[in-house]
């Protein structure tokens, strides 16, 4: 069973940066493709960025390519997202996902979930 926990969430103005971590335990991080998705309030659960087991290969959300990169340390179990050019509309709620495959992967189907940490842009 893998454990994710993601932090780094918080306010910051539009415009700012934030970066999200996503830690991973019980598992062997570097066998599985990583990703981000994002809920905002009233809307379904979105694709915002995926990378593949060694890092090579990512794949963004057009809604947040150049601004969003996704990156993966696997010596430390960690995942993270370098949020810059932050807009009011990226207000969400991230989850962190693991699925058990070497490729990128886009769609929900992911196996294990963080519990999310919330980011709000202020305009």
């Amino acid at each position: 069973q893998v454990r994710l926990v993601e932090s780094g969430g918080g306010l910051v103005q539009a415009g700012g940066s934030l970066r999200l971590s996503c830690a991973a335990s019980g598992g062997t991080f570097s066998s599985y493709a990583m990703g981000w998705f994002r809920q905002a309030p009233g809307k379904e659960r979105e694709f915002v960025a995926a990378i593949e087991w060694s890092g090579t290969r990512t794949h963004y959300a057009d809604s947040v390519k150049g601004r969003f990169t996704i990156s993966r340390d696997n010596a430390r179990n960690t995942v993270y997202l370098q949020m810059n050019s932050l807009k009011p509309e990226d207000t969400a709620v991230y989850y962190c996902a693991a699925h058990r495959t070497f490729r990128v992967v886009t769609t929900l189907d992911y196996n294990y979930w963080g519990e999310g940490t919330q980011v709000t842009v202020s305009s």
